[in-house]
């Protein structure tokens, strides 16, 4: 089967994945309000889960100015869930990582997602849901490497 261009699509299937965006954004900015956090600040605490970026790689992921990300790195960190630390291989560079209470409140808000984003899919059999997984995950790497992903 050749594969489909941009007129072959329906408006049909883009509105459909246009409003899958819109419900999931929908769930997770009402999550995040929850916490008090905006959406940026919960993609933050979600990329620090398992990983110390330098400042500028976190800029790259989030698609913002070196500047906005000391900024949302100030307002984190004023609320104890960051921390600022250099790295050992080069003093200059600046890394930033969850504190204690910045991993627990990441850990709630992964079980609160999860949880959220399940409620969503519920309506779909099983080997549905494992497709439309997998073909997410290939969306998302077609859209190409971000440094943090």
């Amino acid at each position: 089967m050749p594969a489909m261009t941009g007129t072959d699509r329906s408006a049909e299937e883009l509105d459909a994945i246009v409003q899958l965006s819109f419900a999931i954004q929908e769930r997770l900015g009402e999550l995040a309000a929850e916490h008090g956090l905006s959406m940026t600040q919960l993609r933050l605490l979600g990329i620090l889960r398992d990983r110390e970026p330098a400042m500028l790689d976190l800029a790259r992921h989030l698609g913002l100015e070196k500047s906005s990300v000391s900024g949302l790195i100030d307002r984190a960190q004023g609320r104890g869930l960051v921390e600022r630390t250099t790295a050992a291989h080069d003093g200059r560079a600046v890394h930033v990582r969850l504190t204690g209470a910045g991993r627990r409140l990441a850990e709630q808000l992964t079980a609160q997602a999860d949880a959220t984003l399940s409620s969503l899919l519920d309506t779909l059999p099983a080997r549905d849901r494992a497709r439309l997984a997998a073909l997410s995950r290939a969306v998302v790497r077609s859209a190409g490497p971000p440094s943090l992903r």
